[in-house]
């Protein structure tokens, strides 16, 4: 199902990228990164493509210290969607 591919191919970006800093597990806080489980699309997008927070969001965690990853735009909404679906 086009569905379980988006999950699989999210669960990988996670797994090769996000988890340098962030918990293998989205529901706990990694070593440098907060927990991630139930972020919107709207936060994924401006802190992986823009290092930023959007207008008015508290973060979990103070410091900017992760970097752009531009190459991800694509992996965006399907990122966004794996962490939705994590609870």
């Amino acid at each position: 199902a086009p569905g379980d591919a988006a999950a699989n191919r999210s669960r990988l970006v996670y797994a090769n990228v996000c988890t340098a800093c962030h918990n293998a597990d989205p529901r706990q806080a990694g070593a440098l990164g907060p927990e991630l489980a139930g972020a919107s699309e709207e936060v994924v997008a401006a802190k992986v493509l823009r290092n930023e927070y959007p207008p008015g969001y508290a973060p979990k965690r103070p410091g900017a210290t992760m970097p752009k990853y531009e190459y991800l735009s694509s992996s965006i909404a399907d990122l966004a969607a794996y962490l939705a679906s994590v609870k």
